[in-house]
């Protein structure tokens, strides 16, 4: 390549534009970073642009809105990644969850990438507007985020002057909205594609060029929905923002006259709050799986209890039968005088067609029902169904799941029917190798004669979990003893290589 007089490394792009004094001044007060500038894809219509892009992606003349094939010429090693929208979505909500809780009770989603603060009555409670914006700024910079700040009178203002405005955080007094905006672009008013081309086409270039038009020839130029944003970011129309609603636990209370102790009373309370969180969950679709009930006796203390369910469910008698098997749990002192019923956890539940029931279409009934009345007398962790799992190895071919759920389909193996959780060691064991079945054996200290065999049955070790079993192996067999007894049992290692395991013998389960 040498004497050809070539060179190895890419080209300087031919249509690349030469760096003006002005571009090579913002080169150099670009961002120093380590990595490489990064851009993200979108598509927009039918071709891919870039709808995001770093500082440093910026100083080299990527901007959003450029096509993806343009700017991957513009710059050959820029890090280009796909845009994800619901992602973004995501952090947004959360951020909002996060404003409700800790700043303001009306906090809205900005799309696409801000949130709204209503500040009317709440600023006091930050020490002011400038001390909130401080503490904002210093909460995006601790998680990470870079942020814009504007605070002014309506939404719209304060969307403009965060996307468009010359400062990074911006105040604007009350009455200032007009003038601070009168040098914003008219973009900044978030129109669509059609009116932004229009105002190009009249020369309306920023919205001080619009506050001296007369709305009625401006509608025709820009449309109708272009003054619809300049009155509303003025103060002149009405923006309503839709908060972002936390999610609060239903919840129902009830203060008592007179204390109460009895166990009838108590049920009495229980019917007449679980009747209210009925109406509660009706109204929000929503079905409870769990309940606590807390009851404040007189001397201050607190007596609380909880049930589940298997299913979403707001049927006041079956919840209170459920609830009345807790009553015994309770101890009243000296008098009940408040109680509280709360659904900490619920799950969407909508109205049961049940045209195919009446019609006698369907007899299938269910358990749902009867496994929390069990589960309310023995406990939630005693009832439960076996389901298979994909694993030869016996231990792990099982696992416990809900009682209500399908199980699934079992493979065609022969296991015994009680399994142990943990194989027991044999001992003084008698057996031709390397693959005929124990002569003899003594298990748990009672000396057992094997008549009659089948197997082996080879398990190799699952691999892919650990070292230790790449070369394992258990060779199980069917046996059944001179009195009867059928075991099911296995040795460590094939019988002829010394790694795939010590030949112990072990006993796994009991056929019927």
């Amino acid at each position: 390549m040498r004497e050809l007089g070539r060179r190895s490394e890419a080209a300087e792009h031919p249509f690349k534009r030469t760096a003006s004094p002005a571009s090579s001044a913002h080169l150099q007060s670009a961002p120093q970073v380590a990595a490489a500038p990064l851009a993200l894809i979108g598509k927009v219509g039918r071709r891919d642009e870039i709808v995001s892009a770093c500082p440093a992606a910026r100083a080299l003349g990527i901007h959003p809105g450029m096509a993806a094939t343009h700017a991957r010429a513009l710059v050959s090693d820029l890090d280009f990644r796909a845009a994800e929208p619901e992602a973004d979505e995501a952090l947004l909500d959360r951020l909002a969850l996060f404003g409700i809780r800790h700043s303001s009770p009306i906090v809205a989603v900005s799309p696409p990438d801000g949130i709204w603060l209503d500040l009317t009555g709440a600023a006091h409670l930050h020490g002011g507007e400038e001390r909130f914006y401080q503490r904002l700024q210093a909460f995006c910079r601790r998680v990470g985020f870079t942020a814009r700040i504007a605070i002014a009178d309506t939404p719209g203002a304060a969307h403009a002057l965060a996307r468009y405005g010359a400062e990074d955080i911006a105040i604007v007094p009350a009455g200032g909205v007009a003038k601070a905006l009168s040098p914003i672009p008219v973009a900044a008013l978030r129109l669509d594609r059609g009116a932004l081309a229009a105002a190009r086409k009249f020369g309306f270039e920023t919205i001080a060029d619009l506050l001296p038009v007369a709305r009625g020839p401006l509608a025709r130029r820009l449309g109708l929905a272009a003054i619809d944003r300049l009155d509303q970011a003025l103060g002149g129309k009405a923006e309503p923002i839709t908060p972002r609603e936390d999610i609060v636990t239903p919840a129902v209370e009830r203060r008592l006259l007179e204390p109460i102790g009895t166990a009838e009373a108590i049920a009495q309370v229980m019917h007449d709050l679980l009747q209210d969180l009925a109406q509660v969950l009706q109204r929000k679709g929503l079905g409870a799986r769990s309940l606590r009930l807390v009851a404040l006796r007189i001397d201050g203390g607190e007596q609380v209890v909880a049930i589940g369910t298997s299913r979403p469910s707001r049927e006041v008698p079956h919840l209170l039968r459920l609830l009345k098997l807790r009553i015994e749990r309770i101890d009243p002192g000296m008098g009940l005088e408040q109680f509280r019923l709360l659904a900490p956890h619920t799950e969407p539940l909508d109205a049961e067609n049940l045209g195919a029931i009446l019609a006698g279409e369907s007899t299938v009934r269910d358990p749902a029902r009867l496994v929390d009345v069990v589960a309310g007398r023995i406990g939630p962790g005693s009832v439960f169904r076996i389901a298979p799992v994909e694993s030869h190895v016996p231990e792990r071919a099982v696992r416990l799941t809900s009682p209500i759920l399908p199980a699934g389909s079992w493979p065609a193996w022969q296991r015994p029917v009680r399994l142990f959780a943990h194989p027991e060691p044999l001992h003084r064991v008698m057996a031709l190798l390397p693959d005929q079945p124990p002569k003899r054996f003594e298990w748990r200290g009672k000396s057992h004669t094997v008549v009659a065999g089948d197997g082996p049955d080879r398990i190799h070790g699952e691999w892919w979990r650990r070292n230790a079993e790449v070369w394992a192996v258990r060779d199980y067999h069917r046996v059944e003893d001179d009195a009867g007894g059928r075991y099911w049992v296995f040795r460590r290692g094939d019988g002829v290589a010394s790694e795939t395991g010590d030949l112990s013998w072990w006993m796994h389960g009991i056929f019927a």
